[in-house]
């Protein structure tokens, strides 16, 4: 969950700065032109000022000549400005003709910004503001200013200007507020981090959690953990749901102990009248013999619904086990009954270790093995394999019954279940689940599947490390 949330959180926040930071980039390079642009202005306006006094208008071909003192001043204040600034300025009549420019021989262009200047301050205005020059960009700009005498524009000041050095400083500008942008970033992006872990942190242990009831540790519980009091108070509600199951569990599990118990005499009473009742029959009636095996199974029944209750009930305890050697030993331990029904019962058990309840696991064997004799015809085989890898120990039994179909294989070890065709096969089909119930407590687990060319393979898995939550 937070690889998701952190993203959105940053696109958010980059989004944020970005809308604050262009805006504000555009006012840098806006502020940095606005400043050049009112140098010139004020620069226009003194060569102005001194234009407005220059009497004689320069004679000859190329508009020089003259001896006028005033426009002498002019010229060379206009010559010290360019070769200061390397600014070109010049004061230009109506007719383009020049009062003064420097450097010499620069003329007004036809076309451009610089002409458009030009004309506007023919019109006793001054030149509106250039366009924005950008720091990847080469434009000049262009100011100009009036010179008006007697009410009258007689000529017009145009400076035409370089942009490097302003570029440069609205580069540096951005530069600046690129790496603000940059560490508020990172301080985003921590201040995201901690949030999301503050906010997330309850969730990852409500889920744990929930992830250690769903797998049989019913008494775990969501750990107090701050966050936001809504997540404190889903926590605390979440307890208090986990704390009703358990109850509801304990009370189901105490009444199905309960009722196989207290079913029990009566049954066995219920059993020997049904033996006493048939000394008084013909011998081989059929009907007592068919209440006879009813009544055994009715009492098979409740025997695995205690066991099962128990097995619901108790706590695994846990120790590492040679699983090779306790394997074996409940193989030799179903071998009588194994060369009792003309089977073949074989066992592959090096030594491995691996973390599970002794009792129970055998007992979880037991139910393997004997539902595999069971349905393995005479003279067919059952292999029991035990073997160790990826952090597991896995104990492998398959038969040479007639297996299940997908199916079946779906709903084995469902309690009660039993498959159509084997419904006149001794069992309760409770054995099964009481495997599963006692592997899950400690860790372990059991899975079903087909074996080639027929037959059922069953895989019983226990952590060769010890399980967590219970050290």
């Amino acid at each position: 969950m937070r690889s998701r949330l952190l993203p959105l959180l940053i696109v958010l926040m980059a989004g944020v700065l970005l809308a604050l930071g262009f805006p504000l980039a555009v006012s840098v390079a806006a502020a940095q032109q606005q400043k050049v642009v009112v140098d010139r202005i004020d620069d226009t306006a003194r060569f102005a000022s001194l234009a407005q006094f220059v009497t004689k208008r320069p004679r000859g071909p190329s508009g020089l000549g003259g001896t006028d003192e005033r426009r002498e001043t002019l010229q060379n204040e206009l010559d010290d400005y360019f070769d200061v600034y390397g600014i070109r300025a010049g004061v230009f009549y109506r007719d383009d003709g020049a009062m003064a420019q420097s450097p010499n021989g620069w003329f007004l262009p036809r076309h451009g910004a610089l002409r458009s200047a030009f004309e506007e301050a023919l019109r006793s205005r001054g030149s509106h503001d250039p366009e924005q020059v950008w720091p990847w960009q080469r434009g000049r700009l262009a100011v100009a200013s009036p010179v008006i005498k007697d009410g009258d524009v007689i000529a017009v000041v145009v400076t035409d200007s370089p942009t490097g050095r302003m570029r440069s400083e609205t580069l540096h500008g951005w530069l600046l507020i690129a790496a603000g942008e940059s560490a508020a970033m990172l301080l985003a992006v921590g201040a995201a981090l901690r949030l999301t872990g503050w906010v997330l942190r309850p969730v990852r242990i409500l889920d744990a959690t929930t992830h250690d009831i769903a797998t049989g540790r019913l008494k775990s519980r969501v750990a107090a953990a701050g966050g936001p009091p809504e997540l404190q108070r889903l926590a605390r509600s979440f307890n208090e749901m986990a704390d009703n199951v358990q109850d509801v569990l304990e009370q189901q599990r105490a009444f199905v102990a309960d009722a196989s118990h207290q079913l029990r005499n009566p049954l066995s009473a219920l059993l020997l009248r049904i033996e006493l009742l048939a000394l008084e029959l013909p011998e081989g009636n059929e009907e007592v013999a068919s209440v006879r095996t009813e009544g055994k199974r009715l009492a098979q029944v409740l025997d695995d619904l205690l066991d099962l209750a128990l097995a619901e009930h108790a706590e695994a305890d846990l120790s590492v086990v040679d699983i090779g050697e306790l394997t074996a030993e409940r193989v030799a331990a179903w071998r009588p009954l194994a060369d009792e029904r003309g089977v073949r019962l074989t066992g592959d058990c090096p030594a491995t270790t691996g973390w599970a309840d002794p009792i129970a696991l055998s007992s979880a064997l037991d139910a393997v093995i004997d539902n595999a004799l069971k349905f393995t015809p005479e003279g067919g085989d059952v292999r029991v394999a035990v073997a160790s890898s990826n952090g597991t120990t896995t104990v492998v039994v398959t038969d040479g019954g007639p297996g299940l179909t997908e199916d079946e294989l779906a709903r084995i070890g469902d309690r009660f279940w039993r498959s159509n065709r084997h419904q006149n096969v001794r069992g309760s089909g409770l054995g099964l689940s009481i495997s599963r119930t006692l592997l899950a407590a400690g860790g372990g687990s059991i899975a079903y599947a087909r074996h080639e060319p027929h037959g059922l393979r069953v895989t019983v898995r226990v952590p060769r490390s010890e399980p967590l939550g219970t050290a």
